[in-house]
């Protein structure tokens, strides 16, 4: 095997694909459309590494080029590795979910009786809210009887009613029925009967209706206030209603909004109730505790784990517990958004949640673009008779982020024409991405037929960020259930004729060991090696990106791939010229990787075991030595910079890199190729004067024979410059640094 001579595509210098690969594209599995052949060419491994850093999901931990910083070749580092917030806490079986009850903030609390007079003592103890907020909505109230308060779900707004009725001194106070109809609330106002707390006290009465149920056709109207507010006048009697974001409002009713307190004051407060003041301090410095307000719990849940913390003071739950509640919290929350009650969370807001957990911090327009998607793709699981139909103007964009706990912002979104700025969504818990994807996909398997559809869809979109976001999220499914991601979403994208498929699973599985997923290096070494070659295809490719934290095991996977390849394709006109440049791409990202100084020294080791080894190793240094700084066409070489570096701090690095030039030079299987790439050097060098130090510096050390002065020398003297131009002048300088023959 020696001997053998590869064909001249095999060195890793061309781009094109096979032609009797790529096939046409599959039909769309809801849009029935197909798109052109030529549309589908290979993305090198280099681009695809970028794409694959740019726009990876933060708790991946690789979606930001400063994650990668701190590399070898003075720019990014390109591996996939670094930390990450899953976990088996996270990822693996969920954690025992206690569901625990929120005093004060339940809504089943709004049902028709009497508050007792004890609750609102109990509330009143740990109420918090900011002084003059709470002065201007009990003037307001005191001056029009009846107070509409508006906020999101859990943000304590019912509490606040209650508070404002119990600072103006009214009482009791009577919770009226949620379905109490808006034309209705007149009628709910009545006179003190006889023995009831209020008569004869000179007391006035309260009232509190939560979450006045409205709709198209039955909104809250003016109207309605103005007839509560003259029955509440003839009775002394004050009502405060609340509603939510979604509530049905005429315009001519003016709403208070009203914004939760801060989450630390809160817990302060409720521990001042539930501890002396001694012990409040202790439990708030807890790390356990800073933690669960990092991650901008709602109310309902401070409350709760005020409770808990109590419990921990007295001895009657353990560490563990409390350092649980958080996550605990944040299932229970996913669960809720998922339940069967349809009159909660509308199925299309469904959609956007399960969208926004895989296109998390990403541009706001394409999530709820692509969760419309997959909402008609729910819409035909429910009811397969039924046409999948999306309404044009939906919700707004605020309720339906509030919902989602999720917060929009302004941020800059790499694209292949640089950082553009963009309306963006992201969660504010960075965990409910994972937390919602497992819940999704194990607590409702009836979801999968329409999440894979989806998926599938995404797979073959033209945005780099939309196939990104489809591998994690299969990912997440697979470190959730590998064997069914596997199965359903995985092998079908490895095995599909199109190179966006098989691009999509090699990052799936690279994101998927990334997250802590088991086997995949396993999966690899078997596809590696398979008679498939698309399968061949994704190992390799695969290999590139997870080779940095294992690069002896990954050299080695890939020089056996590099023999048997070599050994198959014996003949020079049956030779699979694709895989070897993949294998070539490969050895060139590894080699551009934190790891590079060993991926150098196993390369400079091993040169000379075989032909396919050695065509391996050259081939990919001279890739490598093609990358440029920032990818600019005159940016500083990696590889040159890594030279100059090593020449003062890592002799043995500045010997391999030299050793594998004059190698690569002088092969005739690779000179041409390495020629032209110092030649680019040179003309980099004639705009950069750092460039032409590095490379003066260099060239001495590639001449240790005649041949090699020759080589170098007729190169200097006769290369064109720019545009068919003579050779440019740093050439002639460059020239007076080689050594004498």
């Amino acid at each position: 095997m020696s001997g053998q001579e590869p064909p001249a595509d095999a060195q890793g210098g061309g781009t094109a694909a096979d032609p009797g690969e790529a096939a046409q594209d599959e039909a769309r599995e809801a849009g029935g459309t197909e798109q052109p052949e030529e549309q589908d060419q290979p993305q090198t491994a280099w681009s695809a590494r970028r794409d694959l850093v740019d726009h990876s999901p933060r708790t991946m931990n690789v979606g930001s080029r400063a994650r990668f910083g701190g590399g070898y070749t003075g720019g990014d580092q390109h591996g996939v590795s670094g930390g990450n917030v899953t976990g088996d806490v996270i990822m693996g079986s969920k954690t025992e979910i206690h569901h625990w009850s929120f005093p004060g903030l339940s809504a089943s609390a709004a049902a028709s009786g009497e508050i007792p007079r004890a609750t609102l003592e109990r509330l009143a103890a740990s109420f918090v809210a900011d002084g003059d907020t709470v002065a201007a909505l009990l003037d307001r109230l005191r001056r029009e009887r009846v107070l509409v308060l508006s906020g999101a779900r859990f943000t304590g707004r019912r509490t606040a009613a209650l508070m404002l009725l119990h600072r103006l001194g009214a009482g009791p106070v009577q919770a009226l029925d949620r379905d109490t109809a808006p034309g209705a609330l007149a009628d709910r106002v009545t006179a003190p009967a006889p023995g009831d707390g209020a008569a004869g006290t000179g007391r006035a009465r309260g009232y509190v209706l939560c979450d006045v149920a409205t709709r198209r056709g039955d909104a809250l109207r003016e109207t309605h206030l103005l007839a509560a507010r003259d029955r509440l006048a003839e009775h002394d009697a004050y009502l405060v209603v609340t509603v939510g974001p979604t509530a049905v409002l005429e315009d001519d009713v003016s709403a208070a909004e009203w914004k939760p307190p801060v989450a630390a004051d809160v817990l302060a407060a409720h521990l001042r109730v539930h501890a002396d003041a001694e012990t409040a301090g202790r439990l708030l410095g807890l790390p356990a505790v800073k933690e669960f307000l990092d991650h901008g719990h709602q109310l309902r849940e401070v409350a709760a784990f005020a409770q808990l913390l109590g419990r921990y003071a007295a001895g009657e739950v353990t560490e563990r517990a409390v350092g649980d509640f958080s996550l605990v919290s944040l299932e229970n929350q996913v669960q809720e958004w998922f339940e069967e009650d349809e009159t909660a969370i509308h199925l299309r807001d469904k959609a956007f949640l399960v969208a926004l957990a895989a296109f998390d911090d990403g541009p706001y327009a394409l999530t709820a673009e692509l969760s419309d998607l997959l909402y008609r793709f729910l819409q035909k699981t429910d009811d397969p008779t039924r046409s999948p139909k999306v309404p044009v103007f939906g919700t707004h964009i605020g309720k339906r982020l509030q919902l989602a706990r999720a917060e929009r912002y302004e941020g800059e979104e790499h694209t292949e024409w640089g950082p553009v700025t963009q309306s963006k969504a992201a969660f504010a818990d960075e965990r409910t991405p994972l937390v919602l994807l497992r819940e999704v996909w194990t607590g409702h398997p009836s979801a999968r037929p329409a999440l894979i559809a989806w998926l599938r869809r995404l797979a073959d979109d033209g945005r780099p960020l939309v196939r990104t976001r489809a591998a994690s999220t299969v990912a997440v499914l697979a470190r959730t259930d590998l064997p069914s991601a596997m199965a359903l979403v995985i092998e079908p994208w490895a095995t599909s004729n199109r190179f966006r498929h098989r691009l999509v699973a090699v990052n799936s599985l690279t994101l998927a060991h990334h997250i802590g997923t088991p086997s995949i290096p396993r999966i690899l070494d078997t596809w590696s090696t398979h008679e498939d070659r698309r399968l061949r295809w994704v190992a390799v490719r695969a290999y590139a990106l997870i080779g940095p934290e294992r690069p002896a095991q990954a050299l080695a996977a890939l020089r056996d791939a590099a023999r048997r390849l070599y050994e198959r394709f014996a003949d020079p006109d049956d030779f699979d010229r694709e895989t070897a440049r993949e294998l070539a791409e490969a050895v060139e990202l590894l080699l551009l990787s934190s790891a590079a100084p060993e991926v150098l020294g196993e390369l400079t080791d091993r040169l000379d075991d075989d032909r396919a080894v050695r065509d391996l190793a050259l081939s990919g240094f001279v890739n490598a030595c093609g990358r440029t700084e920032g990818e600019e066409r005159y940016g500083t070489p990696l590889v040159l910079t890594w030279y100059a570096r090593a020449a003062t701090d890592d002799d043995r690095a500045a010997r391999g890199i030299a050793h594998l030039w004059r190698e690569a030079l002088g092969d005739p299987h690779h000179s041409r190729h390495a020629l032209e790439v110092m030649r680019d050097w040179v003309l980099i060098a004639d705009r950069s004067t750092a460039t032409e130090w590095a490379l003066a510096a260099l060239l001495p050390g590639l001449v240790t024979t005649p041949t090699e002065h020759q080589r170098l020398s007729h190169l200097l003297r006769t290369m064109p410059g720019e545009d068919g131009n003579p050779p440019p002048p740093v050439a002639a300088r460059l020239l007076s640094t080689l050594p004498p023959r």
